[in-house]
């Protein structure tokens, strides 16, 4: 029999430095529903998976610098920035683009129809670079 995993066979674990208030982002920002989450006993966000409103998935935890040997990577602020963006396909770009700049993201290309449809980038209050792509405007 094979094995069938838990989770998504690829899910993008992020970093942040404040785990509570990203996930509250989150789920006001990409409409995002908690599917799990563990704290741990000093405060901080050991990990949660949430559920993304198009269907995809995401991990998100506190950095742990004093695990760096064991967990391997730290948040974007504490590293000067992100090397990954994690993108998204989503039913309206100018929709979610919009949402997410109201709850504090910062536009890093406005919405644009391309050959391949419409595309924005954000960059969250953690330092994560989101990139948007769904169908061009005139397409709806």
């Amino acid at each position: 029999m094979a094995y069938v995993p838990p989770d998504p066979p690829v899910v993008p674990y992020l970093m942040v430095g404040n785990g509570h208030r990203a996930l509250d982002w989150y789920v006001r920002a990409f409409g995002a529903r908690e599917v799990n989450r563990y704290d741990m006993e000093d405060g901080r966000l050991g990990h949660a998976m949430l559920t993304l409103a198009n269907g995809g998935s995401i991990y998100v935890a506190d950095e742990f610098p004093e695990m760096i040997g064991k967990i391997g990577t730290l948040a974007p602020d504490s590293l000067g920035g992100t090397t990954v963006t994690v993108a998204l396909a989503v039913d309206d770009v100018d929709a979610w683009l919009e949402r997410a700049r109201a709850e504090g993201a910062c536009t890093i290309r406005e919405p644009v129809d391309e050959f391949y449809g419409r595309h924005a980038k954000l960059r969250d209050p953690f330092g994560h670079v989101w990139s948007l792509t769904g169908p061009k405007r005139d397409q709806g």
